[in-house]
């Protein structure tokens, strides 16, 4: 399914972002979780984005996102597992579907990922992300998944579907998991090998497999575009909210710092207009 631009994020740099680009007719999706999530939704009371004083953040958002349905965008609630570069456009997995988009704005906000010790390093050489996108690599083969999202189970029972020998880590056995597949109580976490995972290390315990699969409610960004350059954690922009990446952006709090609402929402309207500028000057 193609889009002609994604806002990866549904926070107010994603929904200013959405609103800025179809002031400009261009086709816009919004894939982010939904907005009880946020953590702008739990404030009791915003009193410094202006104009709007005294609203709770989930007025705020709902007042920002009804707009930006109103204005034409389209929006899906999902997780995205998976990102590439596609020729001079961009492939989203989220779930079993892919999108594509000839340019990306980044509005994930903060996302915390504390890594695993060599996961980082294995990223891509048996550390997966996704299992529907490289559980074919597996098959007939050893995985362990780290179940830290709602549909972990289902993903797990996918690979063993598809023959992968599956050993499940959670802190908790879900009842959905078949059972058929191995579960080990999550604890302290390594993931070995050197040049590709050849087991993790569990509590003290070796555990031989050729792939893991570390399931989290949010991938990084950078985790999911390779290449993506970071400054102080935050993913490095100039002035018009480009990486340096072609046709990506970001805006928000992924961005740095302050976190602050009508900061978030000045970059994504930057970040909006600079993604359908983008797109234009690729037409001429």
């Amino acid at each position: 399914m193609e889009q002609t631009i994604i806002v990866l994020g549904g926070g107010p740099a994603g929904l200013s972002a959405a609103i800025a680009a179809r002031s400009r007719d261009k086709r816009v999706l919004v894939i982010g979780n939904p907005i009880e999530s946020s953590a702008l939704a739990k404030a009791e009371r915003v009193d410094n984005y202006p104009g709007l004083p005294g609203l709770t953040g989930m007025e705020l958002l709902e007042k920002m996102q009804t707009h930006a349905k109103n204005m034409g965008a389209e929006f899906i609630t999902g997780r995205v597992i998976a990102a590439m570069s596609w020729g001079d456009s961009y492939a989203l997995t989220v779930g079993s579907e892919v999108y594509q988009c000839g340019a990306l704005v980044l509005t994930p906000g903060v996302v915390q990922t504390a890594k695993y010790p060599g996961e980082e390093k294995l990223l891509g050489r048996g550390v997966s992300y996704c299992a529907t996108c490289d559980g074919m690599l597996y098959r007939g083969r050893d995985v362990v998944v780290v179940g830290r999202t709602e549909d972990a189970p289902a993903e797990a029972n996918f690979l063993q579907s598809i023959g992968c020998k599956v050993t499940y880590i959670a802190t908790k056995k879900p009842e959905s998991l078949n059972e058929s597949i191995g579960y080990l109580p999550l604890g302290k976490l390594e993931v070995t090998g050197e040049d590709r995972v050849d087991g993790i290390v569990l509590n003290g315990e070796k555990y031989p497999c050729d792939g893991v699969f570390i399931l989290r409610k949010a991938v990084a960004p950078a985790d999911l575009l390779m290449g993506l350059e970071l400054e102080n954690g935050a993913i490095r922009v100039d002035r018009s909210m480009t990486t340096n990446l072609p046709g990506v952006f970001a805006a928000g709090d992924c961005t740095g710092r302050p976190y602050q609402v009508a900061k978030a929402v000045g970059e994504g309207l930057t970040a909006g207009e600079c993604a359908v500028e983008y797109l234009d000057s690729k037409n001429q």
